[in-house]
């Protein structure tokens, strides 16, 4: 494979690479008609192309071969998490995250929540740029800031905990958690879930787990809980 990797994700239709992409091929990298590159459409496949017509706005390449990639797990990992004030420290958990390997990520709503607003567009981009850089051919869903209890009463078919900092009863995750297990796992904001929110979702079928004997920031223990539920299924 081609050290740099671009992002198509209709490539196996059209052809085509989008203009951010094309920018970047004809004006930073200088490739020339008839040059090789790697496509993934972000959706399991990697296409090995020849740039057919170099051009910033839309380069057209020929496809000469696809090659089906297999994800790195077999199981369903989701994060929902209270995004943090800071702009930068979530967008630091999904880049993190992307190059682990998870599925889905899932800005939510909480009572304590120190941001009311998320742009899931940025964090996408992160992702494709993060997606790219590890080579992987799988692009996870950004999802759209939700609400707690829209979370907590959708249907989810695996495991599903919640990690609080109260004094209630909990287990560690490593502990409760088995191998190729589906996960949604939720990681509250600085302030933590309130009680009445660990207790609606223990009602709604999370169990309360612990990710360190000390207290993480949001986005450090949404990347544990990630890098935990990998370890687990590769021992």
């Amino acid at each position: 494979m081609a050290d740099t990797l671009f992002y198509s994700p209709a490539i196996g239709q059209n052809s085509l690479l989008p203009e951010k992409e094309s920018q970047h091929c004809v004006k930073v990298l200088r490739m020339r008609e008839g040059d090789k590159l790697t496509v993934t459409d972000g959706k399991g496949f990697f296409y090995e192309c020849i740039l057919v017509q170099a051009h910033p706005k839309q380069c057209m390449v020929s496809i000469q071969n696809s090659i089906a990639k297999r994800k790195g797990w077999d199981y369903d990992l989701r994060v929902a998490f209270a995004p943090a004030k800071q702009t930068d420290r979530n967008e630091w958990f999904v880049e993190k995250a992307v190059e682990v390997g998870i599925d889905t990520v899932i800005p939510i709503l909480c009572h304590y929540s120190e941001r009311k607003e998320i742009k899931t567009e940025r964090l996408e981009k992160i992702a494709v740029s993060a997606m790219k850089q590890s080579q992987q051919a799988f692009l996870p869903e950004i999802e759209k800031l939700k609400g707690f209890k829209d979370i907590i009463s959708r249907p989810f078919n695996g495991k599903k905990c919640i990690a609080h900092c109260h004094d209630l009863p909990k287990v560690p995750l490593a502990q409760h958690y088995k191998k190729g297990e589906n996960l949604l796992i939720l990681i509250g904001p600085e302030g933590d879930f309130s009680q009445e929110e660990v207790e609606e979702a223990i009602a709604a079928g999370f169990e309360p787990v612990t990710l360190s004997e000390s207290r993480l920031r949001t986005e450090t223990a949404c990347l544990v809980a990630v890098q935990t539920i990998h370890v687990i299924n590769s021992l």
